[in-house]
């Protein structure tokens, strides 16, 4: 652990931003702060996470601790509403109640009677996944399907066993619900491919990640700005819809960075397949060329991409990465070791690096005087 940095928590006290920043964060209830701090109110004796839609309390009635034990310590009850002890990333015990019944059941999709057998509210189970999935159960539960059909497809089903196994009455519907997804009628899947998605939990919040047939395709933060037009540009690059599921992938995606997070691997080996544009594919090998440990400036990579006059453009592509911590674009820092934009928030970037010890004798500034620069939008 010592050898590859270990985790923050481990070094030593945990470091908090700004107090400023701090309230800016709770103000704007930005979710990229999750894990960062927690903040107790002392006029109600509540402490909540950064993103409680409770009402903001004024900057002198707040106190301010980097875990949930030091706000319980200090006589704070958790909040009812952000539920601040619950692990980071974790889905909720209902939730996973009804996704462990759906695994085991293949491709068979749970009624609203189902639900409530389960002492599940179907109106709670729709809120959820329209807030983390970004659309219904049931749609959920209709694209797993037909991803698993899909499969079934490839391996040599006929479209009325795949229709059945799918949950669907007849065989028109089942056909018409997968040219719409796939693009192309049962009897072709042979020629088409799909991408797998799936959440994935962390130590600073959960991650969207897919795969393709040959790679990981996407990995980054749920609450990253510009989510949804993230999976759509993966569509397009890839000519393929994203459906829920897993994959050996994923699954060795999964194991690597739970490694990864616990400072027991430095470089990930699991493929990636990560098209873009020249340019942008030149930046993004050259981000896998940074080691654990170690920073890049914008200058540095735009010189070793061979366009010494293009750092705003090796920013954008840096931006651009859509795969986080594995193209490891928050190794790159401004010249004057400030830290600038990173899609899941710079104080990740922060904690990123110091995961990977890459604040002390790396180039990157001290906490207290890299805050300024961390609020800027692009490279400089």
């Amino acid at each position: 652990m010592d050898a590859l940095g270990g985790r923050p928590e481990n070094r030593g006290v945990k470091k908090l931003p700004p107090r400023s920043e701090m309230y800016r964060a709770l103000l704007a209830r930005d979710a990229s702060y999750e894990g960062i701090f927690f903040l107790g109110v002392r006029t109600t004796g509540v402490f909540c996470r950064p993103s409680c839609p409770a009402r903001r309390p004024r900057p002198e009635n707040v106190e301010y601790f980097a875990t949930a034990a030091e706000a319980e310590r200090a006589g704070f009850r958790p909040c009812k509403r952000c539920r601040p002890r619950e692990a980071r990333g974790a889905r909720p015990a209902w939730v996973e109640r009804v996704l462990g019944r759906l695994e085991r059941e293949g491709a068979r999709r749970l009624t609203d009677a189902d639900l409530a057998a389960m002492d599940v509210s179907p109106s709670r189970m729709r809120r959820y996944f329209r807030e983390n999935f970004g659309m219904t159960f049931q749609a959920w539960q209709r694209a797993r399907a037909l991803g698993l059909a899909h499969d079934g497809l490839r391996e040599g089903a006929g479209p009325g066993a795949a229709a059945r196994d799918s949950g669907y009455e007849s065989e028109s519907g089942f056909r018409e619900a997968f040219r719409q997804l796939f693009g192309a009628p049962p009897g072709r899947a042979r020629d088409s491919e799909c991408l797998r998605g799936r959440i994935l939990s962390s130590p600073i919040g959960p991650l969207v990640a897919c795969s393709s047939p040959r790679g990981i395709a996407l990995l980054e933060f749920v609450d990253r700005r510009g989510m949804p037009g993230q999976t759509r540009a993966l569509s397009r690059w890839f000519d393929a819809p994203v459906v829920p599921g897993t994959s050996e992938l994923l699954d060795r995606l999964e194991a690597e960075l739970a490694a990864w997070f616990a400072g027991e691997l430095r470089d990930f080996s699991v493929p990636i397949d990560a098209p873009g544009t020249p340019f942008q594919v030149a930046v993004w090998t050259a981000l896998q060329r940074i080691p654990y440990g170690q920073t890049r400036s914008y200058d540095q990579i735009a010189t070793e991409v061979g366009r010494p006059d293009a750092r705003r453009a090796v920013g954008r592509a840096n931006g651009q990465n859509r795969v986080a911590i594995a193209i490891p674009c928050h190794r790159v820092v401004r010249k004057d070791g400030a830290l600038s934009g990173y899609g899941g928030g710079v104080w990740r970037k922060r904690w990123l690096l110091e995961l990977e010890g890459a604040t002390e004798g790396s180039g990157v500034l001290p906490f207290h005087r890299a805050a300024g620069g961390g609020e800027r939008s692009g490279p400089a």
